[in-house]
């Protein structure tokens, strides 16, 4: 089922800190991952269309990004005992799949996640250099389906933006994806 992180963006939130597994065998804080001049961090997970037709492009852009001074990493809090592609094992397949320039963590507790009220998969939180949220919006325009040529590079923009002037841009479009698989309260 498809979900949309939250309209109502409550922005100047700080990132919430964190130390988490990665499928590089290195464990990671917010501050191993922050930039000098902002931060992405973004949840995903293997198994979601959504993710899986936007990771190539999430790739080139978090590529793009991590050479201008943002810090970037991707982060798969989905229940791995229901949805067992989002194993860590799997997690590890799936950086090397699509050779992931940034970390990717496993917050197997799901802590992280609701600290960051993280909704679905892909869901984008774009800082700024003092760790302060300015941008929660989708990649670009394209969900299921590659988005049409010359289409704006919404993350990469906003970024931009932020780095440059500390401003994130006033139509921050919020993502769509599939839920975060959260545990069952009772398991």
């Amino acid at each position: 089922m498809a979900a949309m992180s939250p309209e109502k963006i409550i922005l100047e939130t700080s990132a919430a800190d964190f130390r988490l597994p990665a499928t590089d065998g290195r464990t990671y804080s917010l501050d191993d991952i922050a930039g000098e001049n902002g931060t992405v961090i973004v949840f995903i997970c293997n198994h979601c269309p959504y993710v899986k037709a936007v990771i190539d492009r999430l790739v080139g852009d978090a590529s793009v990004l991590m050479k201008e001074g943002i810090g970037f990493a991707a982060i798969c809090a989905n229940d791995a005992e229901t949805y067992p592609e989002d194993s860590f094992d799997k997690m590890k397949e799936f950086a090397k799949t699509h050779d992931f320039p940034f970390p990717y963590l496993h917050d197997e507790a799901q802590s992280v996640a609701r600290a960051y009220c993280a909704v679905c998969t892909p869901d984008y939180f774009g800082y700024d250099r003092d760790r302060k949220l300015k941008y929660r919006g989708h990649l670009d325009v394209g969900r299921t389906s590659p988005p049409p040529a010359g289409a704006r590079r919404k993350l990469v923009e906003a970024m931009r933006a932020i780095a440059a002037t500390g401003v994130a841009p006033p139509d921050q479009i919020p993502s769509i994806g599939c839920s975060i698989k959260w545990k069952s309260p009772l398991g």
